[in-house]
């Protein structure tokens, strides 16, 4: 078996694994964090389904004055939108809303970014959805990442890697954030 095709099985198993013992959690503590307190830029998504959820963090990212960024898909790319918390400012794509709005071109700008995951292994690591979005963004970002895992989603094994994959500088839990470098 491949790579890929091990990291296929994984993410069925992973999926199936979060859907059974899912418990909605909030990841609003994260805004005060050094790192987000101290960004004035910041990258997130919007979850859905039985993802981490991100609308408590976001909406106190934007009362904190923050420029909140939410990606939408770009053929196989990701742009960066500003959202200012308003649902009018969305628009369906499949199971994803994603902002309307002219591009965030200023992406030196962006001082964190929260990626999605199912799993993160301790070096970092993380096993996504599959379409490789993040892979393919992060190295144009010189932003701090982190990705937001629900408890027990820290993999004590390595996660399979592929020469384009991307490790995150943290993860975080509803409560513990886990750095693995700067």
């Amino acid at each position: 078996m491949g790579i890929s095709e091990e990291k296929s099985a994984l993410r069925t198993r992973y999926r199936h694994e979060r859907n059974e013992r899912y418990i909605e959690h909030s990841f609003e503590f994260l805004a005060t964090s050094p790192e987000f307190s101290q960004a004035k830029t910041i990258a997130s998504y919007l979850s859905y389904g039985d993802e981490p959820d991100t609308s408590a963090l976001n909406k106190a990212l934007i009362a904190a004055g923050k420029t909140l960024l939410l990606p939408r898909i770009n053929g196989d790319q990701l742009d960066w939108v500003t959202w200012d918390g308003s649902a009018s400012n969305l628009v369906a794509n499949k199971k994803i809303l994603e902002p309307v709005g002219d591009v965030f071109t200023d992406l030196a700008s962006i001082e964190v970014v929260i990626v999605p995951a199912l799993r993160i292994d301790r070096s970092g690591y993380r096993l996504g959805q599959g379409g490789g979005y993040y892979d393919r963004a992060l190295p144009k970002l010189r932003a701090w990442s982190i990705g937001l895992i629900h408890p027990d989603e820290i993999s004590s094994e390595d996660i399979p890697r592929e020469e384009w994959d991307q490790p995150l500088n943290a993860a975080a839990t509803p409560d513990l954030v886990l750095r693995f470098r700067k």
